[in-house]
């Protein structure tokens, strides 16, 4: 499957710059085949699973952590030259080897010259632990597939291309646009996690890809005892079936069923986001940029790693977007605005963890709320994601009204592209090419990995 993680580590590859990179993001996203993939590019490539390789390798650390001993004793135990500018070094579950952590920052300082990757679906807990060296070692975030490569692995390359490029200048054909929407209702369904959309790309039979959820959900509640203490794991299993329930609304420790106490989930909650399961969306005054800089970390939502497997937790009933898609965008206002978070994160620059914002003002008679904050260059973007067909902007014009200095709003819906005075309209599987614009990025380059 084409990933938009592949374009950036080729790039990764090629610069004379280069330090030891991880690739970071949660369990079953498919770090491990990306890495596998860019692997094919060397004339060797050394893949090391710290969590199923042999006691003698994991001992190598157990010394000093000068990379060339380390090189040369992998070399031998492995019978094969490891050779720089030839070989890529890649360490899989580096967390379960902390030492090999911190042997990344030797490897830039003294062997820079040799391709080092790693990746770790539980890395950050490990990270928090050790510390990063700061300005030694680089890393890439990566998410689940999102629409645009959904479509790219299911042969809708020429769609992908199309979204990816298309100006809100000029509406797409009616027909093109109803076939984006019911291909966006097909990803809903299926989701952005690798394994479910290879069942797909394979097989058609959604009940085989709704199998794959349950499997998956079972896998992160698993990890539970890897990262957390034995008494927090009722706490994570709890969070973990109530995020999906407040999908859309301010998160409420107190609408969660149970005798529970705010001090007892929220470091659980925390955990669940360390672990790339959950991400919180905070609110922020919006007046300028930083965003962060006038966030309240108290008052958030929280968007589930994949929007098909919040649906899947939830219960729902996943085939209805097979059915009747057009009626399912209306019901599902609430996962739709999660969609759009979801792909908001997929298409940000990877080079660090992107945060997400909402602005909400509580005044008597005065309620009001815009669904993300997007910074484009010194200004604010206000977004509003509908559902349907989304006429009412009661919010935006107030936030417009308010916040004098953004420009325009956006509103996500499933309306064709167009523009009206300071809203500008786009379908709801266009959010690649507005967070793509908006940061100054080079579309073309994306749009070139569809033809790959």
């Amino acid at each position: 499957m084409k990933r938009i993680i592949d374009h950036h580590l080729l790039l990764w590859k090629d610069t004379p710059y280069r330090k030891p990179l991880l690739l970071r993001g949660a369990r079953q996203v498919g770090k491990t085949h990306a890495i596998q993939q860019l692997g094919k590019f060397f004339e060797n490539f050394i893949e090391i699973n710290f969590e199923s390789t042999n006691t003698e390798i994991k001992h190598i650390f157990d010394q000093d952590l000068d990379p060339e001993r380390i090189i040369r004793d992998l070399s031998l135990i492995l019978g094969t030259r490891i050779e720089p500018g030839k070989s890529l070094l890649f360490f899989d579950e580096i967390q379960v080897i902390p030492k090999a952590v911190t042997a990344l920052r030797y490897f830039y300082e003294k062997l820079p010259q040799l391709h080092v990757i790693a990746a770790g679906s539980l890395l950050d807990f490990t990270t928090q632990d050790i510390g990063m060296p700061v300005g030694r070692i680089s890393s890439l975030y990566m998410h689940p597939l999102s629409f645009i490569e959904f479509l790219c692995a299911c042969g809708h390359a020429l769609l992908a291309e199309e979204f990816l490029k298309h100006d809100i200048a000029s509406p797409l054909n009616e027909a093109v646009h109803q076939k984006g929407l019911q291909l966006l209702g097909e990803y809903l369904a299926i989701g952005g996690m690798p394994e479910a959309v290879q069942r797909w790309q394979a097989t058609r039979d959604p009940f085989l890809c709704f199998e794959v959820h349950h499997a998956l959900l079972d896998t992160y509640r698993q990890d539970f005892g890897k990262y957390a203490q034995k008494f927090q794991i009722k706490y994570l299993d709890v969070l973990f079936n109530a995020i999906p329930r407040q999908m859309g609304a301010k998160f409420k420790y107190s609408a969660i069923d149970g005798d529970y106490r705010k001090r007892e989930l929220a470091p659980c909650l925390d955990l669940l986001s360390t672990a790339g399961v959950a991400h919180k969306v905070m609110r922020s005054a919006g007046n300028g940029i930083p965003l962060g800089a006038e966030a309240d970390p108290s008052d958030f939502k929280i968007l589930f790693l994949d929007i098909a497997l919040s649906q899947a937790l939830l219960g729902l009933d996943l085939k209805t977007w097979f059915l009747n898609a057009t009626q399912e965008f209306v019901n599902k206002g609430a996962v739709m605005e999660a969609f759009i978070g979801q792909e908001f994160l997929a298409y940000a620059e990877p080079i660090h963890k992107n945060s997400l914002f909402y602005w909400r003002r509580h005044a008597l008679n005065s309620e009001a709320e815009i669904d993300y904050l997007m910074q484009e260059k010194a200004h604010i973007i206000p977004i509003e994601v509908k559902s349907g067909q989304g006429s009412t902007l009661k919010s935006m014009h107030m936030f417009l009204e308010s916040h004098t200095q953004s420009p325009y709003g956006i509103r996500f819906s499933t309306q064709n592209y167009h523009v009206h005075e300071k809203i500008h309209s786009y379908p709801l599987y266009a959010v690649p090419h507005v967070v793509l614009a908006s940061q100054g990025r080079d579309i073309e380059s994306y749009a070139a990995l569809c033809a790959r």
